[in-house]
């Protein structure tokens, strides 16, 4: 007993102290945006240099800003293309929701999108009911296949734009290379699209995600915000106040609706939705924004894995908001 007693006490002395978590933030610009990395460890073994080539790596798969990228070749090309990690996972969660949703989430969406002037090229006038009608003809995710290694298109005409996914995929992607140095507490943001996990250190509290409500200035009660405590999950938001397209009279939202070629004509303002992981939430979030409040609500009752608050507007023109019972579970009062 008094041997092992004394080698207790002499590894006690002896052994180095535990280590102290430190926090380290980095941030920097990708995919048209900013991001924003904080993360609690024990020393900085995640660096900027490090999350560029991982974004970059994305970007070479998923952007259509990038000429060369993976999507831009299956959009040019006549039948599809040998598919890497990212495009095969994007797609297939693309798919997913797209059936989920009947059709209101669509990444092939992308000649409507282009069209109205959300795409790469910059657009002189709206498109004619004609050329709509035409487009939508190439429109709809169940003409293009997984197939193996390969993504495969029906027709020619059929082009992809993953930009409703690949933020909350990437920040998902982020996440994972945090977790892989066995780093359980951060929270990483693109273009506001988050992932939480943790608590902050030394203090131990637990995370903070603000949520804002819209940023203009002919909507009641804008700048009024929700706070909410997230132990882990994604956070994304959608909302079409901000990007829009106007000629003389003709004004669009970016969030066009691909089963009629028009912006969706409903009394959504925004919606962000909480989920297991960021792809999933940011589907979601564009898909619930289509479907109108009352679908919307439906809808979130069937899913319970996800939580949404939603602000519309009123037939009055006032803005209001609602939200899931989970959802409300998280809210902090202040």
């Amino acid at each position: 007993m008094l041997y092992t007693l004394l080698l207790f006490l002499g590894y006690s002395l002896f052994s180095p102290k535990q280590a102290v978590k430190q926090v380290y933030h980095l941030d920097g610009y990708a995919q048209g945006t900013t991001y924003s990395i904080t993360y609690y460890a024990t020393d900085s073994t995640i660096t900027r240099q490090r999350i560029s080539q991982k974004l970059a790596e994305i970007d070479a798969s998923l952007s259509l800003y990038v000429p060369q990228s993976l999507i831009n070749q299956f959009n040019h090309a006549t039948r599809g293309v040998v598919a890497d990690q990212h495009l095969r996972l994007v797609v297939h969660k693309a798919l997913q929701v797209y059936r989920d949703t009947d059709g209101h989430f669509d990444a092939t969406v992308e000649p409507l999108v282009r069209a109205w002037g959300f795409g790469a090229q910059h657009v002189e006038a709206p498109p004619a009911p004609a050329t709509i009608q035409a487009l939508l003809l190439q429109v709809g995710s169940d003409k293009i296949h997984l197939r193996g290694d390969s993504l495969v298109k029906d027709q020619p005409g059929v082009h992809l734009d993953l930009n409703g996914i690949a933020q909350g995929y990437t920040v998902d992607v982020l996440a994972e290379l945090l977790e892989q140095q066995h780093i359980h507490d951060y929270l990483v943001e693109l273009g506001g699209e988050i992932r939480v996990r943790g608590r902050k250190w030394p203090s131990g509290e637990p995370m903070r995600i603000g949520i804002e409500r819209p940023d203009t200035t002919d909507l009641p009660g804008a700048g009024m915000r929700q706070i909410i405590r997230l132990p882990a999950g994604g956070v994304t938001t959608s909302g079409n106040y901000r990007k829009f397209k106007q000629w003389g009279s003709v004004k669009s939202a970016h969030l066009i609706n691909p089963k009629t070629g028009y912006a969706f004509q409903n009394e959504m303002v925004s919606v962000t939705v909480i989920a297991r992981d960021a792809m999933t939430a940011d589907a979601y979030d564009n898909a619930l924004m289509g479907m109108g409040l009352t679908k919307a609500l439906t809808f979130l009752k069937r899913h319970r894995d996800l939580q949404a608050y939603l602000i519309y507007q009123r037939p009055d023109g006032a803005m209001a908001d609602t939200s899931t019972l989970g959802f409300q579970k998280l809210i902090v009062q202040q």
